[in-house]
């Protein structure tokens, strides 16, 4: 069944690779879907994909949802730059492991409220606007076998730059997850935001599609510690692939510092962050930051909770 699902995942990948053999950048439209939604993520320098758990699967991996045991939400904050705001929040639910989980995200980039001018009216004309770009996505995750699970997307896409200046489109996500007891190896594949184009007045762009695969496995692992290792690529259809390096060292399972570095990319560099994990009121709460370095356009920063039941 593995090998199957694998055979099905290369192809895929051969079939968005014809469409995505040079570097093209400006090309693509919903630029905000490459921005980290997980301060956990981003920490690890977007090495995420095999590592994901909990809700933030709808948008990193759908495949990881059918791992949660009954129900999680997380919520991510980040301020980007020039006053720029991404929120991020998700719910998965599973019913049992013959039905599969559930899941549900909505991501927005937005602005604060901005004065309209004009060459003749520099200083404004009196109107104000916001712009801002969102994603809803609906996500479904069953297993295939103990260790194999699949899971897939449909995302409503809506980009909103000033009064009748909007665009949609829908978009797909699918995804494999293997996962091991040996040291927790997991093997993770995706094809990400493959779908219709976005178009704004007599121009059609089409989502940035990417094909992205990766493995983690702790290096270091005993009752106290233990430090996980993950390593992703991932080629997008307007540029050249990138490969993203990221660990994760955790004390009792309670305490995490993470790292991370991207490389063959031209503006992000390292990233940094850390995370609490404690036992509420039935639950377990998680807490996490992580900063993200831009080289000239500056850093950013992520806080997120989340809740498992």
């Amino acid at each position: 069944m593995l090998q199957r699902a694998i055979f099905f995942f290369l192809l895929l990948s051969g079939f968005v690779g014809a469409f995505a053999q040079y570097e093209r950048p400006g090309s693509t439209d919903a630029q905000f879907l490459k921005i980290d939604a997980s301060p956990r993520a981003a920490a690890m320098g977007g090495a995420y994909i095999s590592v994901v758990e909990g809700a933030e699967a709808v948008y990193y991996n759908p495949a990881a949802l059918a791992w949660i045991p009954r129900m999680d939400l997380a919520f991510t904050h980040t301020e980007w730059f020039a006053d720029i705001r991404h929120d991020f929040i998700a719910a998965a639910y599973t019913l049992d492991e013959r039905v599969g989980t559930f899941g549900v995200s909505v991501t927005a980039l937005y602005t604060d409220e901005m004065f309209v001018t004009t060459p003749l009216q520099p200083d404004g004309t009196g109107e104000t606007f916001y712009s801002g770009n969102y994603r809803l996505g609906l996500a479904y995750s069953r297993f295939l076998t103990d260790k194999v699970s699949i899971g897939g997307s449909v995302n409503m896409i809506h980009l909103s730059l000033y009064s009748d200046f909007t665009a949609n489109a829908i978009t797909a996500d699918i995804a494999v997850l293997y996962r091991t007891n040996f040291r927790g190896f997991r093997f993770g594949m995706k094809i990400a935001n493959f779908g219709s184009e976005l178009k704004f007045v007599n121009e059609s762009y089409p989502p940035p599609t990417n094909f992205t695969f990766g493995m983690s496995m702790n290096a270091l692992q005993n009752p106290t510690n233990q430090l996980l290792v993950s390593l992703n690529a991932t080629k997008p259809n307007d540029g050249v692939p990138i490969g993203l390096v990221g660990v994760e060292w955790a004390l009792q399972s309670m305490l995490f510092l993470r790292g991370g570095y991207n490389l063959n990319h031209d503006v992000a560099r390292y990233t940094f962050g850390g995370g609490v994990q404690l036992p509420v009121v039935g639950s377990q709460a998680r807490f996490d930051y992580s900063y993200s370095d831009y080289s000239l356009l500056g850093g950013a920063h992520r806080v997120g909770i989340g809740l498992s039941f």
